[in-house]
């Protein structure tokens, strides 16, 4: 894991690369433009070494090295509205592709004619669709909406796709089949992720509820947590038993599960402890020394106490490629905001 993509909140994908003598220093070695839009959404496929990227353009590309230029293919989504958010599925030879347009674009490779084409999951959802995640098996889709729910779906293609992947917890399943429908936010949805068997996933609510979804088939069951804290805006199952999530409060936030598979929040990762306060004879003297430490930076009503200083909208894992099976936890993971 020695190089980064992002967007610096802009139509631009730039791409560092850690110095080879300290992994503190991060030097900019591509701008990627093609976009004409902000940039909403990258994904980085480990094995085939491509990026796909979105944009509020409404257009999607694909990228490849070859030498040392990345070069771009785009692909049609024929979309209306803006692509939100995108993510390659675990096999690399499909993404998915979310947008404002209650649509969701399944996009392959087509061989035959050299070009990537899509296939569209429409009338199904009443809003616009925030988030995405593939299934490990790589034909079921997990989404998130505006709409406030949280739906599985089937992405199997015929051609694409084994025959055998298209029998499921569901039986079997056919393209853009919604499979289930769960209600359980009563706000905005983000932030969806399986966990690494895939047998659980867990989706966030723009009203601080998480809501952890195990033996995820026809009859699953449902536990919503909610928080005294801002909302949440993505998850990462770091194991079976461990979840990260991070959001408004900038600061991510670790829960777990028991034996009875019963989740539960842990604590914050990122605390910044303030100076142990000295025992004092007196209360002024307390007082003076508290105002003391705030005096020692400019004053910030809010100021920050957490590495991040606004809301953590991804987490990703920084799990090598061997390290990747749901028997290994993963140790360390990235944050973007």
């Amino acid at each position: 894991m020695s190089m980064v993509a992002l967007c610096p909140n802009n139509n631009e994908v730039h791409i560092y690369k850690a110095s080879m003598d300290s992994n503190s220093v991060w030097e900019r070695v591509y701008v990627l433009e093609k976009h004409e839009q902000l940039v909403s959404g990258i994904d980085w496929a480990p094995k085939s070494n491509k990026i796909v990227t979105c944009s509020h353009d409404r257009n999607s590309y694909v990228w490849s090295l070859e030498g040392d230029q990345w070069q771009a293919t785009l692909v049609i989504l024929r979309l209306n509205r803006a692509a939100t958010s995108v993510e390659w599925s675990p096999q690399e030879n499909k993404f998915v592709v979310g947008s404002g347009a209650k649509t969701v674009c399944v996009c392959y490779y087509e061989e035959d004619n050299n070009w990537w084409v899509s296939k569209l999951i429409r009338k199904k959802h009443h809003s616009t669709i925030t988030s995405v995640a593939w299934h490990p098996n790589n034909v079921l889709l997990a989404t998130t909406s505006t709409d406030s729910k949280c739906r599985i779906f089937s992405a199997f293609i015929k051609g694409v796709d084994a025959r055998k992947d298209a029998t499921t917890a569901f039986g079997d399943v056919k393209f853009g089949e919604e499979l289930i429908q769960l209600d359980l936010a009563c706000g905005w949805s983000f932030g969806v992720h399986w966990s690494p068997s895939g047998n659980s996933l867990a989706y966030v609510g723009h009203d601080s509820t998480i809501h952890f979804v195990t033996d995820v088939g026809p009859n699953p069951r449902a536990r919503s947590i909610s928080l005294r804290h801002l909302p949440l805006r993505d998850v990462l199952f770091l194991s079976e038993t461990r979840l990260v999530a991070g959001g408004f409060d900038c600061n991510p936030m670790l829960f777990g599960s028991d034996k009875s598979r019963i989740w539960e929040f842990i604590s914050f990762l990122d605390e910044v402890k303030r100076p142990a306060e000295t025992k004092t004879d007196t209360v002024f003297a307390a007082a003076k020394g508290k105002f003391k430490w705030l005096g020692s930076e400019p004053f910030e009503e809010n100021a920050p106490t957490t590495t991040h200083e606004n809301c953590i909208t991804m987490i990703r894992s920084l799990a090598p490629l061997s390290e990747r099976n749901p028997e290994k936890s993963i140790e360390r993971f990235s944050t973007s905001g």
